[in-house]
């Protein structure tokens, strides 16, 4: 992770609620303020940050993990790979070992109690990482292969190879699940967006949850701020947990958002927002 950068994760309880278009608006809004911004979505199992920044993709690598490949010349049969997978990912027969790859999770303990040395690692493909610059903004997107369960290498792969930029901005996953939890990790702040619906204040109260044990500076933003009730703004006064922005339900940013256009470009009143807020955050980590 580049630690001369200010990072900050735009994460969500639930899908749906703006967090792509915050998070894409944010970038978009900085680099045209003359920082030099990157763009890194990690919603790897759905990445859609393409579709409003448009980046022209420069690069493109695969992303692989390592998985057992055994040799049954050398095998003995002994089991001592299949005792220490927790995760049922190689199975020992009488006169066979079968692997399975989609259960593997690449931690090599088969490989390292394995006796007989008749275990090697071999590379096995579970997505790629692409990086180019669209909108004035550097952008990295990976995506998952379909049909892969494990999006976490492929997250963890593009934080260790994060641009050179003044600003980094994660699009992370919805949820609270594990890639979530890789995505924001060693994140300077995490800004959650919600709705104020019943689902949304459910999830928020999940992610909060989850910012808060990894013990991870955070501030809330409500989309469509005045389509709901104010469950999320009371939860949020009773939990001390500051709002950062309250985004109205506008039909002109609805319709550009449909369209793959940038929500940032319809008015100078929403972009100064996107600026205050960042302003907002940027005083609470002290960075300059």
């Amino acid at each position: 992770m580049n630690s001369s950068s200010f990072n900050i994760a735009i994460a969500s309880g639930k899908g749906g609620t703006g967090k792509t278009t915050l998070a894409t608006c944010l970038a978009a809004v900085l680099a045209n303020k003359g920082k030099s911004v990157a763009y890194l979505d990690c919603d790897v199992e759905e990445p859609n940050g393409h579709i409003f920044l448009k980046p022209e993709i420069e690069h493109t690598t695969d992303v692989n993990v390592m998985i057992p490949k055994v040799d049954l010349d050398k095998c003995t049969f002994c089991g001592e790979c299949s005792k220490i997978c927790e995760f049922n990912a190689i199975a020992v027969l009488r006169d066979k070992v079968m692997v399975f790859p989609s259960l593997c999770h690449s931690c090599g303990g088969c490989f390292h109690v394995c006796p007989e040395k008749a275990i090697v690692e071999v590379p096995r493909p579970i997505g790629q990482i692409a990086d180019g610059t669209g909108s004035g903004v550097r952008f990295v997107e990976g995506r998952l292969n379909i049909g892969e369960a494990m999006a976490p290498p492929i997250t963890a792969r593009i934080k260790r190879n994060m641009p050179d930029t003044e600003v980094t901005i994660i699009d992370a996953p919805p949820g609270t699940s594990c890639p979530v939890i890789e995505a924001v990790t060693g994140m300077d702040y995490v800004v959650l967006v919600t709705e104020p619906t019943p689902f949304g204040l459910n999830d928020l109260t999940l992610a909060v949850g989850m910012v808060r044990t990894m013990n991870l500076p955070f501030g809330v933003v409500i989309n469509r701020s005045d389509m709901g009730d104010d469950r999320v703004v009371r939860y949020c006064a009773e939990e001390d947990v500051e709002v950062l922005l309250q985004i109205p339900f506008n039909r002109a940013f609805a319709e550009s958002y449909a369209v793959g256009e940038m929500v940032s470009n319809l008015g100078a009143e929403f972009a100064g927002s996107l600026e205050s807020l960042f302003d907002t955050i940027e005083s609470k980590v002290g960075h300059d």
